[in-house]
């Protein structure tokens, strides 16, 4: 959450002139409901397995630039889908900076808590090692322009093909 992945996705889509496709706007689309309905209604269980089946999907595809949620990363398929099929990038930023960057986003049902620091640092214990296991390339956002991060991954990226 609040590490870029839609900012940068959308420019690196328009510099490799893919497609750019957010899951979890794919999800909502589809759903006809927002993301805090979803997990109002079904449950983050709910939310989840939905979100599986739209990135395993979306990994068929092959002329896109795909931000995932935060969370896809948890389940083993979204792993699998993602690392079969494609480049992955995981943009990693600070607690702080994440705090920042979401601090007025109310459409997070994770963050609507007494204490989202605490909820950031818990997900980001259990998610991180899984981020670096599933990963092509790491790359730190933190007080970076996103132009810089997209020329990071695009540098990166032709030098592995």
């Amino acid at each position: 959450m609040g590490a870029g992945k839609s900012t940068i996705g959308r420019l690196l889509s328009q510099e490799l002139k893919l497609t750019y496709i957010d899951s979890d706007r794919e999800i909502e689309d589809r759903a006809g409901a927002d993301i805090p309905w979803i997990f109002d209604v079904e449950g983050e269980d709910g939310f989840r397995d939905r979100e599986e089946a739209v990135i395993r999907e979306l990994c068929e595809r092959n002329d896109i630039v795909l931000a995932t949620g935060g969370g896809a990363i948890q389940r083993e398929a979204n792993r699998t889908s993602l690392q079969a099929s494609g480049y992955v990038v995981y943009l990693c930023t600070s607690v702080e900076q994440q705090l920042e960057r979401t601090a007025r986003d109310k459409n997070r049902p994770l963050l609507q808590t007494e204490d989202p620091e605490q909820v950031l640092r818990d997900l980001l214990e259990r998610r991180d090692p899984l981020y670096r296991d599933a990963c092509d390339l790491l790359v730190r956002t933190d007080k970076r322009h996103p132009r810089s991060v997209v020329t990071e991954i695009i540098r990166n990226y032709q030098q592995r093909i």
